[in-house]
């Protein structure tokens, strides 16, 4: 299945979170976990629209590892995969 997303949309795929804390104590799966706040985008939107109807693009493009605010994606299930759909505004950084 693919995936297309519409307007400023951007399908990101999520990476996992350090499974051992700085002082090198392994945390178990039962752990309560965070939400990641980093991902790879792997499928973008054309852009929103302004008020005269011209396509602005988006900044960021597919394989741009980023990272994103906590709560602002929506969480999908592709495949037995998760994804999370965020918009343009809730990427807050593009690491490099």
């Amino acid at each position: 299945m693919t995936i297309k997303p519409l307007s400023d949309h951007i399908l990101i795929e999520p990476m996992p979170k350090e499974e051992k804390t700085k002082s090198g104590i392994l945390l178990p799966e039962t752990a309560e976990q965070e939400k990641p706040e980093q991902g790879k985008i792997i499928a973008c939107g054309p852009g929103k629209k302004n008020d005269s109807g011209q396509v602005i693009p988006l900044e960021i493009k597919p394989g741009d590892t980023v990272l994103f605010t906590k709560y602002g994606p929506n969480e999908i299930k592709i495949d037995d995969k998760e994804y999370l759909i965020a918009k343009e505004e809730d990427i807050l950084a593009i690491l490099e």
